[in-house]
């Protein structure tokens, strides 16, 4: 196999544009199959807590170039530390807890965030479109978490999804490692449009930049207490909404988008 060129090995792992207040993030390691490698996970980081301070950022895309969406961690990294002093424990540790932040800091973003799927994505790949709020699929998207199959399980891309699906669904997909379609994707609920394939982009951008002529503050108040609320029991999950609610009902926006519904005109978004 060639070697990539040099410019591709020195460009950034993940690309940033913004498109009229959208951050496109593309994952751009086409020749290690976008893993989340060391370097790619400190790219997400960073990036995504730039993104969180950013307000003009009002929907996130996050694409990837190749054919693969991502295949999960850099197994040939974390390889490479078994020649550690304690075998790579330390190593394999400080990954999964670095890739689960990851993960968090996703689904704790303000901002909504969709995964545009134009091929395949396992194992932690899989997780990563489980963290994304939303997920647009090529029909040729493929998705697993085939850990069992060589002897990993995978625990920490069993969190996201089963966060996402039915437990018999999630349960099948990690005890049997099998590939799934982009339809059955979207029948299981981890997907929630298939597309053409090359279209998944342009759909992730057409479904963000209708929730970024919503109010700013509007969803993220909402995006925060609906992964909130999800792990309340029932009781204590309607007193948390209730209260959310009622402080949601003191802001600006509020009271403009009321106003705006009595007086049958459009809304003027002030984000606070």
């Amino acid at each position: 196999m060639n070697a990539p060129a040099p410019a591709l090995r020195n460009a950034p792992a993940l690309l940033r544009e913004t498109r009229n207040g959208i951050a496109l993030l593309t994952m751009n390691r086409p020749e290690q199959r976008n893993t989340l490698s060391e370097a790619m996970l400190a790219s997400f980081a960073e990036v995504l807590a730039q993104i969180a301070a950013d307000r003009a950022v009002r929907a996130v895309v996050l694409a990837a170039n190749g054919p693969v969406f991502c295949a999960g961690h850099d197994l040939k990294e974390l390889t490479a530390r078994r020649a550690d002093a304690d075998g790579g424990k330390s190593y394999f540790q400080y990954i999964m807890e670095t890739c689960s932040s990851v993960m968090q800091a996703i689904v704790g973003l303000p901002q909504p965030v969709i995964a545009a799927v134009q091929g395949l994505a396992t194992a932690a790949g899989c997780q990563l479109v489980a963290s994304c709020d939303l997920a647009v699929a090529s029909a040729q998207a493929k998705f697993c978490t085939p850990g069992v199959d060589i002897g990993l399980f995978c625990s920490t891309p069993m969190v996201a999804l089963s966060r996402n699906v039915a437990t018999k669904h999630a349960m099948e997909m990690l005890l049997t490692g099998d590939m799934i379609s982009a339809d059955e994707a979207q029948r299981i609920g981890l997907v929630n449009r298939v597309v053409e394939p090359g279209r998944e982009t342009d759909a992730a951008l057409a479904l963000a930049r209708k929730i970024a002529e919503k109010s700013t503050l509007t969803v993220k108040i909402g995006k925060e207490a609906f992964y909130r609320q999800r792990e309340m029991p029932l009781a204590e999950a309607y007193r948390y909404a209730s209260q959310v609610m009622a402080e949601n009902m003191m802001a600006r926006d509020a009271e403009e988008g009321i106003c705006a519904v009595l007086d049958k005109r459009a809304p003027r978004w002030e984000d606070r």
